[in-house]
């Protein structure tokens, strides 16, 4: 049992590598897209997902032409703030590709448009913030997946 944690151009060493943390701990597999914010050997890339970055199923991408060829006909959910469904709306499936954007303006719109049926989000309760941080978001929706396949 495990899910595909797919990040379209992260920003933050830091969340990548708490996300790492979380993909290993979670039996997931990691994707990482580029361009990245940041140097794959980043000192805080390394030090957020500390020494277990060596056991990660990590997989790397030029860019979203590449991962979207090699994967386009995967089951994938896209996650979005201005998304209509909740995370909880999803019927998780084992395997699963579960895309998230870039932490200063999350997934390109054109992918949104492409994929609207499969896009959801995390409920938010305050209209003073307009997102969750990446690690916090990758790890609510993973969790609900994992509750759902156990």
């Amino acid at each position: 049992m495990g899910f595909n944690i797919v990040l379209i151009e992260p920003e933050i060493p830091n969340n990548t590598g708490n996300i790492g943390r979380l993909a290993l701990a979670t039996g997931s597999t990691l994707h990482l897209v580029k361009p990245y914010g940041f140097e794959i050997t980043d000192k805080r890339l390394k030090r957020a997902g500390l020494d277990y970055w060596q056991h990660l199923n990590v997989l790397e991408y030029e860019n979203q032409e590449t991962f979207f060829k090699e994967h386009q006909n995967k089951k994938m959910v896209f996650f979005s703030s201005s998304a209509k469904k909740t995370h909880w709306d999803i019927e998780f499936k084992d395997d699963m590709y579960l895309v998230f954007g870039k932490e200063s303006v999350g997934l390109p719109k054109f992918l949104l448009e492409q994929n609207s049926n499969q896009t959801a989000k995390i409920p938010l309760y305050s209209p003073h913030i307009r997102s969750l941080n990446l690690s916090n978001a990758v790890s609510t929706v993973l969790y609900e997946g994992l509750r759902q396949l156990s």
